[in-house]
């Protein structure tokens, strides 16, 4: 495991010094940025999407796969959510590699059950994902996850618009996300509720003329 520490550049300040573990989880959370500076042990400056990009040596989600399927792509990635019934997607936490080999997106990284930290992957099918977009650096996937159609949701960070990009290409099958009909119901009744609203209006100050003429 890759025990060198850098310090983060901050308005002039340095922060840490941090693992390359913390910077990962950090970057994960939105708390840095992919092209936030940063300063090696030997002075050597570098960005946090420089340091995610270098794979270090002997890391757990190197190839351990039983299968020979050929390995067309491969990013660093980390696992920000995952909703829904479906594949049973291990609760990683920090780095993680977003593989796609043969028809499949492999999804491998560490997770903490109880007191110890356990290695874990899943396969999920390219077919199977029925929607996908990219937010950012941010790729969200929707899975058909069971026979009455539901739909599990899973949100990869690729902590690179590029890598992000790269990787929704393989799901040739999905589509865009539609929008979701209670969004549609709502803003229709909101149009309805606005519309009531100024009818309402003009009604009482046309109520409020007629008073004024009937008077004179």
């Amino acid at each position: 495991m890759d025990q060198t520490v850098y310090h983060v550049l901050l308005e002039g300040r340095t922060m840490g010094p941090y693992d390359r573990r913390t910077i990962v989880g950090m970057r994960i959370k939105k708390a840095l940025t992919s092209d936030q500076a940063l300063v090696g042990p030997d002075g050597s400056r570098l960005t946090v999407g420089d340091l995610i990009e270098r794979k270090p040596a002997n890391t757990f989600y190197a190839s351990r796969s039983a299968s020979f399927l050929p390995v067309h792509a491969s990013y660093p990635a980390g696992l920000v959510q995952a909703k829904g019934r479906g594949f049973d997607v291990p609760k990683f936490r920090g780095e993680i590699e977003a593989r796609i080999q043969g028809d499949m997106l492999r999804l491998a990284g560490r997770y903490r059950r109880w007191w110890t930290w356990k290695d874990g992957r899943v396969k999920l099918p390219l077919k199977d994902v029925a929607h996908a977009q990219v937010t950012g650096s941010q790729v969200e996937l929707w899975l058909r996850s069971g026979p009455r159609g539901a739909l599990q949701q899973i949100t990869l960070e690729l902590f690179k618009q590029n890598n992000a990009g790269q990787l929704i290409q393989w799901f040739t099958a999905a589509t865009p996300r539609p929008v979701a009909a209670g969004g549609v119901l709502a803003a229709r009744s909101a149009s309805v509720h606005g519309l009531w609203i100024a009818v309402s209006g003009t009604v009482v100050v046309l109520g409020l003329l007629l008073m004024v003429l009937l008077r004179r």
